[in-house]
C-alpha cells in the first residue's frame, strides 16, 4: 500500500495561504481522480479543490478553519480500494470478487448476523440491502394491524424514526414490528401522527412536530400539545440573552471575538496598503441622470434586453469606459522600481470593469476583463454575470486580478455618495450614489428630476486635478446624456 499526501496548491497566481472551509471527504472513503475533496478559501474566493489521487482516504491533515500555506499536505489517499485491504496488483486473479448486496461468501459463516434479523450467518443481508423504510407502508400484509391502524390515522408528517414508546407510551403490540437490519421499526413509527390544522399551526410558529410531546388518544400531536410547547420555548427565549447580554456577567464574555481571515484579512491588508502609499484625492458631481432612467425604462422594454436585468449601473460602467478612453491616464498604474529610486507609470489600453460587489462574505471586488470590447447589452450579460457569481461565493481568483478602474455601487444602499479607497495597482474609483427626485433648476425653472452624486478617488501621483475633473465631467455627460454613447 502507498500513501500519497496533497499538498494545498496554488490555485491563483501569487496564493500564498488558504483557509479549509469544508471537507467533502472522511477518513475511509473512496475518491477517484477529481472528486471535490474539499473547500478552501484563499484571500477572496471559495474554491473546490479536485483529488489528485484515486484510492481511499487515509488521514484528513488540517482541520476545518485552520489556514495553511501553499505547499502544506492537507491529505494523504492509500492507493488501495476502500473496503478491500489488498491492492488490487496483488490480490489473486481467480479470487471471487465480492458482491455489492446479497449473500456473503460460505467462508464468512462467524460474522455475526444483523442484529435482531434471524437470518443464519451464512444468509445475512450486507449493509444497504435490506428492505426500505416504507416498504411496509406501501406492501401492507392483509389483515396486518398496522395497516389498519395507518389508514384509519390522521395526516402525518415524515420525521426521524423513534421506538413505539416514543409515539404512543402504551404496549406495542398491535405495531407491525417485524425487525429489520439494525432493529428498526418501520411503518407507523416512522411518522407524527397530527391533523391537518395542527400540522399547518406548526408550520406557521416555525415548530418541528418532532419536538413535541403527544398527548392525543391515537398517540398524535394535539393543538394543546404546539400550545404547550409554544409557551414553553417563549419562556426559554425570555431568559435567553439577548444582543447585549447580561450587565452581571464578566467582561470576557460580553465581548464577541472574530478572528480576522479569509475576505476580510485581504480587504483590511490592501486597503491599508492603498490609503497609506497612494495620496488619495477625491472629487464630487451631482448629476442630472433623468434621461438615464429613461433610457434604462426603454431597454428594460425593448425584446434584445428581455430577461437581462437592466439597471443605471449598466450605463454608468458604460460612461466610464467612454471616458477613460478620453482621458487614458486614469487607466493606469504607478509601479514603483526595484531601487525605489525610480517609477513608471503603466498606461492600460485595455479596461478590466471592477465592480465592487457585497456578498455575505464581504467585499469582493471581480473585474470584466477587456470591457472596452463589449456592447452594451453584452456589458449588461456580463454584469448580471458577476454579480451573480459574487453573491454565490463561487467567484475565482483569476477573476480579480487585473482590474484596471473600479466601479463602487454605493447608491444600491440608499448611500447619496462617499469617498472610497483606491484598488491596488488602480489610480481610480468611481463611486455610484442612489438616485432619487429631487428640485433642480432647468431652463430657470424649478422641476423634479432624477439626481445622483457621483464621487471619485484619485492617485495623485498619476492624476492631476485637471484630470480628474474632465473625467468626472465627461462620465457625469454620459448619465445625463446617454445618446453620445453613439457618437
Amino acid at each position: 500500500m502507498t500513501l500519497n499526501k496533497f499538498n494545498l496548491p496554488d490555485v491563483g497566481e501569487g496564493l500564498t495561504e488558504a483557509e479549509i472551509v469544508s471537507w467533502k471527504v472522511k477518513p475511509g472513503d473512496a475518491v477517484a481522480i477529481n472528486d471535490v475533496i474539499c473547500e478552501i478559501e484563499t484571500a477572496k474566493s471559495i474554491v473546490e479543490l479536485p483529488s489528485p489521487f484515486a484510492g481511499t482516504v487515509s488521514e484528513l491533515l488540517v482541520g476545518e478553519g485552520v489556514t495553511v500555506d501553499v505547499g502544506t499536505a492537507i491529505i494523504s489517499v492509500s492507493d488501495e480500494v476502500a473496503g478491500d485491504p489488498t491492492p488490487a496488483d496483488v490480490r489473486a486473479p481467480e479470487a471471487p470478487a465480492q458482491p455489492l448486496y446479497g449473500k456473503l461468501p460460505e467462508d464468512t459463516a462467524e460474522q455475526p448476523t444483523a442484529a435482531g434479523s434471524g437470518s443464519s450467518p451464512a444468509t445475512a443481508p450486507l449493509v444497504g440491502s435490506g428492505p426500505k423504510a416504507d416498504a411496509v407502508k406501501r406492501r401492507p400484509r392483509k389483515n396486518s394491524p398496522a395497516a389498519s391502524v395507518t389508514r384509519n390515522a390522521p395526516e402525518v408528517e415524515p420525521v426521524q424514526p423513534r421506538t413505539a414508546a416514543e409515539v404512543s407510551g402504551k404496549d406495542t403490540g398491535d405495531v407491525d414490528n417485524r425487525p429489520t437490519l439494525g432493529g428498526t421499526i418501520t411503518g407507523l413509527v416512522n411518522r407524527v401522527l397530527a391533523k391537518p390544522p395542527v400540522r399547518k399551526i406548526a408550520r406557521d410558529l416555525g415548530i418541528d412536530l418532532a419536538d413535541v410531546v403527544a398527548t392525543g388518544s391515537r398517540g398524535e400531536v394535539t393543538r394543546e400539545d404546539l400550545v404547550s410547547y409554544q409557551a414553553q420555548r417563549d419562556a426559554e427565549l425570555d431568559k435567553a440573552d439577548g444582543f447585549w447580554g447580561k450587565a452581571g456577567k464578566p467582561q470576557d464574555q460580553r465581548v464577541e471575538r472574530i478572528p480576522v481571515k479569509g475576505v476580510r484579512k485581504a480587504t483590511a491588508k490592501a486597503m491599508v496598503e492603498s490609503a497609506f502609499a497612494a495620496p488619495h484625492v477625491s472629487i464630487f458631481v451631482d448629476v442630472d441622470a433623468s434621461r438615464t432612467m429613461e433610457f434604462v425604462k426603454r431597454l428594460k422594454a425593448s425584446r434584445d434586453f428581455e430577461g437581462i436585468k437592466v439597471s443605471p449601473l449598466l450605463i454608468l460602467a458604460k460612461a466610464v469606459i467612454w471616458a477613460a478612453a478620453r482621458n487614458p491616464s486614469v487607466n493606469a498604474s504607478w509601479v514603483d522600481s526595484e531601487d525605489s529610486d525610480t517609477a513608471e507609470i503603466h498606461v492600460k489600453h485595455f479596461m478590466n470593469l471592477g465592480i465592487a460587489a457585497a456578498t455575505p462574505r464581504g467585499l469582493m471586488v471581480p473585474n470584466i476583463k477587456n470591457a472596452q470590447d463589449l456592447s452594451l447589452k453584452e456589458l449588461a450579460l456580463a454584469l448580471n454575470n458577476l454579480a451573480t457569481t459574487a453573491r454565490a461565493g463561487k467567484t475565482q481568483p483569476a477573476e480579480m486580478q487585473g482590474g484596471t478602474l473600479t466601479v463602487t455601487n454605493i447608491g444600491a444602499l440608499g448611500i447619496d455618495t462617499g469617498t472610497p479607497i483606491i484598488n491596488p495597482g488602480e489610480v481610480a474609483i468611481v463611486a455610484f450614489g442612489t438616485i432619487k427626485q429631487k428640485p433642480w433648476v432647468l431652463d430657470g425653472e424649478v422641476i423634479p428630476r432624477w439626481i445622483t452624486t457621483l464621487g471619485g478617488s484619485f492617485d495623485h501621483r498619476v492624476v492631476d486635478g485637471d484630470l480628474s475633473a474632465r473625467f468626472m465631467a465627461d462620465v457625469a455627460a454620459i448619465l445625463e446624456e446617454p445618446a453620445l454613447l453613439l457618437d
